[in-house]
């Protein structure tokens, strides 16, 4: 019996939710009284150093590669992974691939399947884990009664931790089926934290007026060394890229502090960001709903409060 967690690794780098699944699955290894087992496939940086967050054992495929990514071949090859190494438990990032492959993973293994898990297995049960429900308004205790289980892990449910030294990195000589989709050109997000993985996170709504006042918010962004994100409307519009959009038909996140300008804070919006540890709304309508999910508010004009909080927060990192 093993726990084997499947770390992704975009272009060849394993970023903070790669070493977040893996203490994850180092914790669930130790309630369980089992080792933890890393799979990686394609290239990535110091896999060896995966060790550090308690994966004795890191199983790479295609070490010099970068396969572009199939749900459904990636699925697979995971899964003949997973009954190789007897694995009784296999977890997965909450990301868009994680999303795409847990489920086709627990119906290959004929496994109970918790998507966005977000807390570690109950010791006092057989396997029970809990994940948000109703939009966030709600968490239920999921308990999975099969033999075999898969777990996808919302981002920035626990902070990793280094507990040990570098493991031992093996190849596998395995193939990955010729995918279904052709990939014919990529996009992606250079020089910031991934909103999934952010802890902070400065978000902005249609009171902002145009995409030509956005320079406020990056620069609030900028002082805390955060990630800028916006409501659906906004990138509906075009006036922000759809990867900043966060909300239900959005990228849900977990920062440590979501601050929020100019956005109403519909239903839609809050279920994507209600379980922030800490809220903070500026918005100059007091009847604004999201006033009541906020922790801090501050009844004004985001022209005016936004680039105040900026100047403060500066004096302060220079006192």
């Amino acid at each position: 019996m093993s726990v084997l967690v499947y770390i992704e690794s975009p272009e060849g780098k394993i970023k903070k939710s790669g070493h977040e699944v893996a203490t994850y699955a180092a914790k669930t290894a130790q309630i369980l009284g089992t080792e933890a087992i890393g799979l990686l496939i394609g290239q990535a940086e110091n896999a060896a150093q995966l060790g550090e967050y308690g994966l004795g054992r890191i199983l790479q495929i295609h070490p010099s590669e970068n396969p572009d990514f199939d749900a459904k071949s990636w699925a697979k090859l995971i899964s003949e992974v997973a009954l190789a190494q007897n694995a009784s438990v296999v977890i997965l990032t909450h990301s868009a691939n994680g999303k795409s492959m847990a489920g086709r993973i627990a119906v290959r293994l004929e496994a109970g399947c918790i998507s966005g898990a977000s807390s570690l297995p109950d010791p006092g049960t057989s396997f029970a884990v809990s994940k948000s429900v109703f939009s966030g308004k709600a968490k239920v205790n999921y308990q999975i009664q099969t033999s075999t289980k898969v777990i996808s892990l919302m981002g920035n449910t626990l902070q990793p931790e280094k507990t040990g030294g570098p493991g031992t990195v093996e190849v596998l000589d395995k193939k990955l089926d010729t995918p279904s989709v052709k990939v014919v050109s990529r996009q992606t997000s250079t020089g910031i934290v991934p909103l999934p993985e952010a802890e902070l996170v400065v978000s902005a709504g249609r009171g902002l007026k145009g995409p030509e006042n956005w320079g406020i918010i990056e620069d609030l962004a900028q002082s805390l060394g955060a990630t800028t994100a916006c409501s659906r409307p906004v990138a509906d519009s075009g006036w922000r890229p759809h990867h900043e959009h966060v909300g239900q038909t959005g990228v849900a996140i977990r920062p440590n502090l979501y601050i929020a300008a100019g956005i109403s804070g519909a239903i839609q919006h809050l279920a994507g960001v209600n379980n922030s540890k800490v809220i903070v709304v500026i918005n100059k309508d007091p009847e604004a709903p999201f006033f009541k999910a906020a922790d801090f508010g501050v009844i004004g004009d985001a022209f005016e409060v936004v680039p105040r909080l900026t100047a403060a927060i500066r004096k302060f990192k220079q006192g």
